[in-house]
């Protein structure tokens, strides 16, 4: 793996395909396993309502950690920290496999899908820059979309056939991610020791999402992405 790496990059370069490559099987994960239907076992053990409270639990940890995952990528390789980030993701897919608490498994999962998203949009203005960023932001979200798509129904036909094989192939998809992130130049990061008190860190967080939000161009913007994402 390479230790540096030069601004402007190819956009089909090695370490940018194996940033594409980690998205598309990270999000092929996270939705094969979020939108798979529970087993026949599955719904005998756990009680109806634990359904939508796992789903719950994935996308409630975008919210409480959205504070503090941009500061955590920015403080270390970006590389680093997607594979850390996939790393949790399969222990959590883990849990759930060999049954632990579910509730357990898909918090932890949430969590590295939340560290995640910071870092995976943040490295590709290290990797390139110009047109090149933008149309490599293009490859990330296509990507993103195809991963939605097929891995929602692939969580839902192979829960149909066998629920193990769906957690199972979310387990493998999450370690495909990690062998990928190897792949990713080891990057300096980007602003290294900062401060980590949590009254700050919320006060910028939500300091910045009010600007953004008195703009109309980035409220727009906003408004689009969130009922987008929030309907995928």
């Amino acid at each position: 793996m390479s230790e540096s790496v030069h601004t402007n990059t190819s956009l089909y370069s090695k370490g940018m395909m194996a940033v594409i490559c980690a998205q598309f099987l990270s999000a092929f994960g996270d939705n094969a396993l979020l939108f798979r239907h529970p087993g026949a076992d599955e719904a005998a053990v756990l009680p109806e309502w634990s359904q939508p409270v796992l789903q719950m639990l994935f996308v409630g940890a975008y919210i409480l950690f959205a504070p503090f995952v941009g500061q955590f990528a920015d403080s270390f390789a970006k590389g680093r920290v997607m594979m850390v980030a996939n790393g949790l993701k399969l222990v959590g897919a883990g849990c759930i496999c060999f049954g632990v608490n579910p509730f357990i498994g898909y918090t932890l999962v949430g969590i590295g899908a939340a560290a995640y998203s910071p870092a995976k949009y943040g490295i590709l203005g290290e990797l390139t820059t110009g047109d090149k960023l933008v149309k490599a932001n293009g490859l990330m979200e296509s990507s993103t979309i195809a991963a939605i798509l097929l891995g929602s129904m692939a969580g839902g036909i192979l829960a149909d056939w066998h629920i193990m094989a769906a957690l199972g192939v979310c387990a493998v998809v999450y370690a495909g991610a990690v062998v990928a992130n190897l792949w990713i130049p080891k990057l300096p990061a980007a602003r290294p020791g900062q401060s980590w008190r949590f009254r700050p860190m919320t006060h910028s967080f939500f300091s910045a999402c009010t600007t953004l939000w008195r703009n109309g161009e980035t409220r727009f913007s906003l408004v689009g992405t969130s009922l987008f994402w929030g309907r995928a």
